[in-house]
């Protein structure tokens, strides 16, 4: 066999390698993930190897630390690695703050059921979020019986009492809600149909109209979109990949000798 047929032999099955990987980068590019809903806070320009590069920095929530219904002074920011799912209510609401609590507690379900049937979800990595905005009457003994009443999973669920000048400046401040809701916001008490989703990285992705099946179902969706996201500080090179499909290229070394071999072998016989 000439160095042109075994050269011809190793372009030919490298095709199949090639077109994986870039239908893999396409099918990755042809994901609509969620946006941020407001500018970023700094955008940094800088050239590298002669090109115009942006790098983006987009507002990151502040942490805050208030109370569980269980009593346990928490951090937002203890939950290191999840996505936060996050709402306003009051215990003794009796407008829209029941049909909320329902509706997050369904949301909770789907996500331990696997959440959208095309997307398995664990329920371990999302973080369930309801802060009182009237916290100096929902004390931490009414949150536990708000919760038990309402069947509240407090695995990875929380009801969150603390300072009302802290919530409020957090609510405000770092969640933007005011900015974003097609509702009049009273500044003494802030009451709002919005659910509230945040990345990883503690920067709002969006808000969603938490009493609307069809808003809760994209809720559902950009979570498990989020999920996929690729870090941007760890960068995907094209190397890595490829050493990423190891048993493609021991089936491609295995034919190439086999093939040599065979070919080697009708020569000699001839």
């Amino acid at each position: 066999m000439s160095k042109k047929s075994i050269y011809g032999l190793i372009i030919a099955l490298l095709i199949p390698v090639l077109c994986y990987l870039w239908l893999k980068s396409a099918s990755d590019s042809a994901v609509i993930m969620p946006g941020h809903p407001f500018e970023p806070d700094t955008v940094i320009q800088s050239v590298v190897k002669g090109k115009l590069q942006t790098d983006t920095v987009w507002h990151t929530t502040k942490d805050i630390r208030l109370v569980n219904q269980m009593g346990d002074t928490v951090n937002l920011y203890d939950q290191k690695g999840k996505i936060i799912v996050l709402d306003l209510f009051f215990t003794s609401c009796g407008s829209i703050c029941p049909k909320l609590t329902k509706n997050m507690s369904k949301l909770q379900q789907s996500f331990i059921r696997g959440g959208d049937p095309r997307k398995k979800v664990d329920a371990s990595i999302v973080q369930f979020v309801s802060i009182s905005i009237d916290p100096e009457r929902d004390s931490v003994p009414v949150l536990n019986e708000y919760a038990n009443r309402m069947g509240v999973n407090g695995d990875n669920w929380w009801l969150l009492t603390g300072n009302r000048d802290s919530i409020y400046k957090f609510v405000f401040e770092e969640l933007k809600v005011d900015k974003f809701s097609d509702e009049p916001i009273n500044p003494d008490f802030v009451h709002t149909s919005k659910f509230v989703l945040i990345d990883k990285n503690m920067q709002v992705r969006g808000y969603y109209n938490g009493l609307d099946s069809t808003s809760l179902l994209k809720l559902a969706k950009d979570v498990g979109y989020i999920m996929l996201e690729k870090d941007k500080k760890k960068k995907s090179e094209i190397f890595q990949q490829i050493i990423d499909l190891s048993w493609l290229w021991l089936v491609i070394v295995v034919l190439v000798f086999g093939f040599v071999y065979y070919f080697k072998s009708n020569r000699q016989k001839n």
